[in-house]
């Protein structure tokens, strides 16, 4: 069979080389990390995942989950690896991260349809060709798409996810439960009252920022949105969104003293799953 160049090693890499091996057709696979790194990436690994550990849902009744499963069906590799390395996290499929990348680059470096080339791909080769390289793109390839495809621009959209230590939180007023009532209780999640909320807010608008990266020019994404940009957007009336998967208009729950129950205003679920 007709050899193929899958340039890029993250998910849509990894996974495009996986099936084509699979068929027996010999993959080339150019990955170049360690030797080259981004500003985003740490690992030398392959499926690196440099913001969130959650795949999403991984329920049937929604479009996300249905592709999972069509997946799986298909002998995914990266959804073989995300079973083996998942942690709780309700009704959504998350993993370790680590793990996850482990697996993957172990398993595709194994296959014996596939060889693995670690160096930057700073052209386009001939023949059969795919390239998968993904937003972090190096400057030489993104030069040789560009002359490709002349009439398109090439713009990168991320929003890093925020990481809270469980330390950090007060688990005498917060509480872990599922996300949107369902799956199991993985999530934390923190009452506020309307004072408490508005505060919340307001300390999201004045938070010291990280640096923007070079290759973010700061634009956002709106549906991947920082916080703090919602924060900066929001209303104290609409603001209810802001870092919240749910948002109640009255949550009730049980007082650490006496066993009564606390109206809330408002709660904010933590989006990051409890490890096992």
């Amino acid at each position: 069979m007709t050899p193929v160049t899958v340039i890029g090693a993250g998910l849509a890499g990894c996974e495009c080389a996986w099936q084509l091996a699979g068929r027996g057709i010999p993959v080339r696979l150019i990955e170049m990390k360690p030797k080259k790194m981004t500003p985003a990436h740490v690992s030398e690994n392959f499926a690196e995942l440099v913001c969130s550990n959650s795949l999403r849902s991984d329920e049937l009744t929604n479009a996300v989950g249905l592709l999972k499963e069509e997946l799986r069906r298909l002998d995914s590799v990266v959804l073989a690896s995300a079973d083996h390395n998942r942690v709780a996290a309700g009704g959504a499929l998350a993993v370790d991260r680590e793990a996850f990348a482990r697996e993957i680059t172990e398993r595709i470096c194994a296959h014996p349809n596939i060889t693995v080339e670690r160096a930057e791909a700073d052209a386009i080769p001939d023949g059969e060709v795919v390239i998968a390289t993904g937003p972090l793109t190096s400057d030489a390839m993104a030069a040789e798409i560009q002359r490709l495809c002349p009439e398109f621009d090439l713009h990168f959209y991320d929003a890093v996810a925020p990481i809270v230590t469980l330390e950090s939180v007060d688990m005498d007023s917060a509480f872990f439960a599922s996300r949107y009532d369902k799956g199991t209780a993985d999530y934390v999640n923190c009452p506020m009252d309307q004072a408490e909320y508005t505060a919340f807010v307001q300390e999201l608008r004045n938070a010291k920022e990280a640096p923007i990266h070079g290759f973010d020019d700061g634009a956002v994404f709106e549906g991947c949105m920082p916080v703090e940009v919602m924060a900066r957007r929001a209303t104290v009336r609409s603001s209810r969104s802001v870092c919240a998967t749910r948002a109640p208009e009255r949550t009730t729950m049980p007082s650490c003293s006496s066993g009564a129950t606390t109206p809330r205003a408002h709660c904010i679920t933590l989006s990051a799953s409890r490890r096992t």
